[in-house]
């Protein structure tokens, strides 16, 4: 094992657990207890797989064998492996919650990453649309045919309550509460949120309800998704983004810049832009973690500077 001296376990700890079974178990927790999403879980699996091939590379296939050097040789390994430190934080994360688990299990002695941080990440803003060019986008959509009140309302949802697109396709006839203008979603872990619906939007959403959804449904009753496409089945993520793509050429905009992602960045750093409380916005967005709202505030930031400097006489 290169030199490294394995731990000695503890009477608590039980003896000789395969790390391969630690992973079935790790996995059953995540999907029973945690109640991660499908991708969330994948990305889990694929991450801690990876590091048990890098032990077994070093002959290390017991959990209470892993040593705090193993996983800091682990992180020189990522930081060859993965350029970029956005890639390595999440590996890392990853093994984190693994080596934690295992101790809390008692299949390892200690949790050996404890203390150890993961790779820093460069702050990344998130791409967004002027107010202008938004409005632009929604506004092209202004005939009544079923697509047109279709698309027109996915773009006043997408951009008014700032929702995920996969909401967006998950959204059942029922979740739309029109008399108390509110939208009901199923977010990141299956955790359910309400959020406010706005006038422009509520107006568009009930047009496409009463006036459109029926040349769409083709007659088929169980079918309860709201937004549907031509041939009757629940719209796809990709579905979406290919509509909105065709919709961004129409109305002059460029459809590399748009995106069912980027219409809730501009819903966030909006609200943000005209005042409203960061802890109301990580609400509407569904962040279990005020951090991850927290970005927003250094898209504003950036926006003022740049105020700053083409306005300000001296600047």
């Amino acid at each position: 094992m290169n030199g490294e001296r394995t731990q000695s376990v503890d009477p608590g700890t039980r003896a000789a657990v395969p790390l391969t079974e630690g992973l079935v178990s790790f996995d059953t927790h995540l999907v029973l207890e945690r109640g991660l999403a499908p991708k969330t879980l994948e990305a889990y699996g694929r991450d801690a797989r990876f590091f048990l091939a890098f032990l077994a590379a070093r002959h290390v296939v017991n959990c209470a064998e892993v040593t705090r050097e193993h996983v800091k040789a682990y992180l020189e390994h990522l930081r060859r492996v993965y350029p970029k430190a956005t890639s390595r934080a999440r590996a890392f994360v990853t093994v984190r919650e693994f080596l934690r688990y295992l101790k809390y299990q008692g299949f390892a002695p200690h949790d050996v990453s404890d203390g150890l941080s993961a790779p820093k990440k460069a702050l990344a803003l998130p791409k967004t649309l002027s107010e202008a060019t938004v409005r632009r986008l929604v506004e092209s959509i202004g005939g009544d045919s079923p697509r047109d009140l279709r698309d027109r309302a996915i773009l006043e949802l997408l951009y008014g309550s700032g929702l995920r697109v996969s909401e967006v396709c998950a959204l059942k006839v029922q979740d739309f509460i029109a008399d108390a203008d509110l939208i009901r979603c199923l977010g990141k872990g299956s955790k359910e949120r309400i959020v406010p619906v706005g006038v422009a939007e509520g107006q568009a959403l009930a047009r496409y309800l009463t006036s459109a959804r029926g040349s769409f449904d083709h007659g088929q009753a169980p079918e309860r998704h709201f937004f549907l496409t031509r041939l009757g089945r629940p719209f796809t993520r990709m579905g979406i983004f290919k509509m909105l793509k065709e919709r961004a050429t129409a109305a002059g905009v460029d459809p590399s810049i748009v995106s069912p992602h980027v219409l809730r960045h501009c819903f966030a750093t909006h609200l943000l832009a005209h005042g409203a409380d960061i802890r109301a916005i990580q609400e509407m967005l569904g962040h279990a973690s005020i951090g991850t709202t927290q970005i927003y505030t250094h898209v504003d930031r950036a926006r003022l500077n740049e105020v700053h400097k083409s306005k300000h006489p001296r600047a």
